[in-house]
């Protein structure tokens, strides 16, 4: 066999591998935190119509859970990863990790933050020759906020 051939045969194996793996994988949550939680479930819910569809008490205070859905029931049966909100500090805003949400108006979803309460880091904008348009959100406690709008088919 040929060192072209061993070496196709090779990527194509660790390729299968890799997403065979990936395919047992998803994404179960993405967990964003504020002092003030029930207002942050409220900017959720303005900006980017997430509806409440559980809640937990913890002793730090109420740990509320999100998904997206034209009504709470349509939320709760959507499977989906959640949006999961909890208690943090102000001073534990960290610029990495961030939620990133798929839009399908990228200007509209920035109005729609800005008039809930929230700010744009960087305002939506043309990643390359892409299609694709991000911006980059920020909620009232600091948490960011990757907004995509994928390109219209």
């Amino acid at each position: 066999m040929s060192n072209v051939a061993r070496f196709a045969l090779g990527t194509f194996a660790a390729l299968a591998v890799a997403f065979g793996a990936e395919a047992a994988n998803t994404l179960n949550a993405a967990r964003v935190g504020g002092p003030d939680v029930e207002a942050l479930g409220k900017f959720y819910t303005a900006a980017f119509g997430l509806k409440e569809i559980n809640r937990l008490n913890a002793p730090s205070g109420p740990e509320l859970f999100f998904n997206f859905g034209d009504s709470v029931d349509a939320a709760k049966a959507n499977t989906a990863a959640q949006v999961v909100i909890m208690h943090a500090d102000a001073s534990s805003n960290d610029a990495v990790p961030h939620l990133i949400f798929n839009v399908s108006d990228a200007a509209a979803t920035a109005e729609a933050v800005k008039k809930a309460g929230g700010k744009m880091a960087s305002d939506p904008k043309a990643f390359g020759n892409t299609g694709i348009v991000i911006g980059i959100a920020v909620d009232p406690a600091g948490n960011r906020i990757e907004l995509i709008q994928r390109p219209q088919r």
